[in-house]
Order: C-alpha cells, then sequence, then structure tokens
C-alpha cells in the first residue's frame, strides 16, 4: 500500500514567521557572493558579459526593511494573541464581579426574608392584639350587663312585691320557702304588728336587752348577735332591712320553737 506522509498543520504565526525568514534569506544569498565595497562584476561569458552595480548601502537597507517587517508582524501575533488569553488582571476582575453579584443576590435574599418575617410577626401581632381587644371589650360587655341586671334586680323585686309591709312579708315568705324555713303570712304578719306595729326602723331603748347594750331591732326586734347568727344568706346584713329582719327572725323561730306561728308572745 502506499504511504501517505502527515504534514503537520502549520498555524497562521508560523506561516507569517516561516514568510518572513525566507524574505530574509533570499536577500541574503542575492548578495552573498559579492564584496562588501562598492564595484562593477563581470558575469557570465565573454560574449554576453554584462556589468552589475551594487552598494553596501542598499543591502543594509534591504535587510533593515525585512527586520522591520519582521518586528512589525511579530507585534501584530503578540497583540492577536493578547487579546485572544485574557490576562490574570482581568480574569481576577471577573472573579471579583462574580463575588460580589453573588453576595449582593445572598443579602438581597437575606433581607427578603427578614422582611418576610418581620411582616409576619407584624400580623400576628395586630391579630393577636385585635382578639386581645375584643376579649376585653366582651368582658367589659358582660360586666356592664350584669351590672345592669343587679341594679334593675331590686327595682323588679320592689315592683312585684311592693315597697310595703305586705310587700316584705311576701318577698320574705318566698325566701324563706326556697332555704327550707317553716313559716306563714298570717305567722309572720301577727308578731310584726306586736312586735313593731310594721314600723322597720323600730327600736326597744327600755328592756334587759338595752340595758345589756344589745336593743332589739327591726319589724321582728332582732337583737344584732341574734340577727348576725341566724341571718339567711341572700339577705341584706343591715339588721333594719325589713326582709332581712324578718327573715332572720323567722329562722330563729324555727329553730327555737318549730316555727314563727308558734310565737304570741315576746320571744
Amino acid at each position: 500500500m502506499p504511504k501517505h506522509s502527515h504534514s503537520p498543520t502549520l498555524t497562521k504565526h508560523h506561516k507569517i514567521a516561516l514568510a518572513g525568514v525566507a524574505t530574509l534569506g533570499a536577500a541574503a544569498l542575492a548578495f552573498s557572493a559579492v564584496p562588501s565595497s562598492a564595484g562593477t562584476v563581470a558575469t557570465g561569458s565573454p560574449e554576453a558579459a554584462a556589468q552589475v552595480s551594487y552598494d553596501t548601502q542598499q543591502v543594509k537597507d534591504v535587510k533593515g526593511a525585512v527586520t522591520d517587517q519582521l518586528a512589525q508582524r511579530n507585534v501584530k501575533v503578540e497583540a492577536i494573541a493578547a487579546k485572544k488569553t485574557p490576562s490574570a488582571h482581568a480574569r481576577h476582575v471577573a472573579h471579583v464581579k462574580k463575588v460580589h453579584a453573588a453576595h449582593a443576590a445572598h443579602v438581597k435574599k437575606v433581607h427578603a426574608a427578614k422582611v418576610r418575617a418581620a411582616h409576619a410577626a407584624h400580623v400576628k401581632h395586630v391579630e393577636a392584639a385585635a382578639k386581645k381587644a375584643a376579649h376585653t371589650a366582651h368582658v367589659n360587655h358582660v360586666a356592664k350587663q350584669a351590672a345592669s341586671r343587679s341594679a334593675q334586680r331590686p327595682q323588679l323585686q320592689q315592683a312585684a312585691y311592693g315597697n310595703n309591709l305586705d310587700g316584705w312579708i311576701r318577698q320574705s315568705l318566698d325566701i324563706m320557702k326556697s332555704k327550707g324555713i317553716p313559716g306563714s303570712y298570717n305567722g309572720l304578719h301577727r308578731n310584726i304588728m306586736r312586735e313593731s306595729s310594721g314600723n322597720p326602723n323600730a327600736i326597744n331603748n327600755w328592756d334587759i336587752n338595752a340595758i345589756n347594750g344589745i336593743p332589739s331591732k327591726g319589724l321582728l326586734q332582732v337583737i344584732p348577735p341574734t340577727f348576725a347568727t341566724y341571718h339567711v344568706n341572700g339577705t341584706s346584713w343591715n339588721i333594719y332591712d325589713p326582709v332581712a329582719n324578718i327573715t332572720a327572725a323567722a329562722n330563729y323561730a324555727a329553730h327555737r320553737y318549730g316555727t314563727i306561728d308558734n310565737v304570741n308572745s315576746a320571744y
């Protein structure tokens, strides 16, 4: 089989360098055989003798031109190579820019996360404050309604029972019934009329209790120790209160006599 020779591929730089070398070589060959001083040389046969005139300065000029051309081409080649190959400084600048860009993106991401977290915390705080305010308003509303009902209750009770002896006895009977204290309307009315003639502010300042410093007071003339001992929960602690006085006296009579109806004299 025929052999194929593989010659290496010449680059553009190689071609330029070879061209310069060839030019310089040709110039050197053209003048290598001549003397260094200026003169005339006969060449060829005597019949066709011709004279060639030359000058050493011309040789120097040719060599200088060729050298200058080669230098200029080398400079261009180096410039092209420099453009194709980025310098270390350019690579450093590109790296710094890349790092700065990454840092800026990271800072932006962190800032955005902080903004979102702060917004979420603010929303949570506002919601908690709104819930707390709503709860407080609800509690205040309930308390206000309860206070209003409490304020209206005595008026309703007075309206239901009447603010007089009949109303006081009837209200006392309802309380006595809820507490399991025996007694009747007639038994209460009879003893009230005997003890105080129906005056809730009556006080006895002459009997033994008065002498002992604990006078009998109210509709059923109850002394303070007895009122405190047999006071009925849910009634006033004021001994002159008609309902509180009646229920405490009836409770005492129930414990001592079985019922207020069994009392027919001072007790």
